[in-house]
């Protein structure tokens, strides 16, 4: 359904380390919610626990959460996390996305 990169899995890794004893995260959930200028913009963070109706994936040790309404819109997107020079930060790679803002956050 959804690919997390090496790269990815490190940084959800590390997030999830430093949050720990603040929020305890179970896992990072992944979801599109309508918005951003290209029609839909993904929207990611760690969760104490999933939704009962959450489809979970796994990549390594990391869950990854993801609501119904984004499952069909986020089919084998994978995700990465790189760093350059202009900043750092997960990446998406749809291939539901008929379109993408310049961003990377936002498709349509």
């Amino acid at each position: 359904m959804i690919i997390l990169t090496d790269s990815a899995v490190e940084a959800v890794r590390t997030a999830m380390s430093k949050a720990q004893g603040e929020q305890n995260p179970a896992g990072l959930r992944i979801q599109v919610e309508a918005g951003g200028c290209a029609g839909y913009k993904y929207m990611m963070g760690l969760v104490s626990q999933p939704h009962p109706d959450d489809a979970l994936v796994r990549s390594g040790d990391v869950a990854v959460f993801i609501d119904p309404a984004s499952q069909p819109l986020l089919a084998g997107t994978t995700v990465d996390f790189v760093v350059a020079l202009e900043g750092s930060g997960f990446t998406f790679e749809n291939p539901n996305a008929a379109n993408s803002c310049s961003c990377g956050k936002s498709f349509g």
